[in-house]
């Protein structure tokens, strides 16, 4: 078992937006496939294809959307501070 983590070493960074619509695309393209190949007919996976394809892409938009929201909110801080540590009541 491994001890715990040292501080020099790096965390991985989080998944960004990029990364998940990337494995969602591929996820749009795999799971039509294994349909097909489970005997699904061609209609039913472009349908299965097209409604991932829209939630990929309705997804996509929101996870823009709060990243942008995200960078507004950390340009912003730094605004008001209160003297030391005292706990403000």
């Amino acid at each position: 078992m491994p001890g715990p983590r040292s501080s020099s070493e790096p965390r991985p960074a989080p998944d960004t937006a990029g990364d998940v619509i990337r494995w969602a695309a591929f996820s749009c393209v795999l799971v039509p496939v294994v349909l097909l190949w489970y005997g699904t007919s061609l209609a039913g996976a472009t349908g299965t294809a097209l409604g991932l394809a829209a939630v990929t892409a309705a997804c996509r938009v929101l996870l823009r959307r709060s990243e942008r929201g995200a960078g507004r909110c950390t340009a912003q801080r730094g605004g008001r501070h209160t003297r030391g540590q005292t706990p403000v009541d």
